[in-house]
């Protein structure tokens, strides 16, 4: 238990970090690079979607470790233990979207609800990025009005 405990704590501190930095980075990109505002939001949303995606994959590698050792239990369904059904139950799993066709056991039903958990805060606090960004975009074009 404590070995499910420490890899769930590194899963959501990692992607938590990563998260952190890309947004870091896209916001210094925004005020270094001098383009158009459609450029400067379309930077934002491709890179915090890049950033979603590693943050999933990056579970889904958790996900594949966990299913093939034999103490975190399994995911049962329409699964066959590749890493391509962990990449697809970790993207239904991140954006809440819940499909159900794949059923997590033992263990691995906790990493299941703190990668939900983690993705709906990680998704919010993209959102909350841009809307900052557009604010600023809008604030110049009405300064120069």
């Amino acid at each position: 238990m404590f070995l499910a405990i420490l890899i769930n704590a590194l899963l959501v501190a990692v992607a938590v970090v990563l998260h952190h930095e890309a947004l870091n980075i896209l916001f210094w990109l925004g005020r270094r690079l001098s383009v158009r505002r459609n450029i400067g939001v379309l930077i934002g949303v491709f890179g915090a979607l890049v950033a979603h995606i590693v943050e999933i994959w990056m579970f889904a590698v958790g996900y594949l470790y966990m299913y093939h050792s034999p103490y975190f239990g399994t995911l049962e369904g329409n699964f066959d233990g590749t890493l391509l059904d962990c990449v697809y139950f970790s993207f239904t799993t991140y954006t809440s979207l819940g499909v159900g066709d794949i059923e997590p056991y033992g263990a691995l039903r906790f990493t299941v609800g703190l990668e939900a958990l983690t993705g709906l805060v990680l998704i919010t606090w993209t959102a909350s990025f841009l809307f900052l960004k557009m604010q600023r975009y809008w604030q110049r074009e009405t300064e120069n009005c």
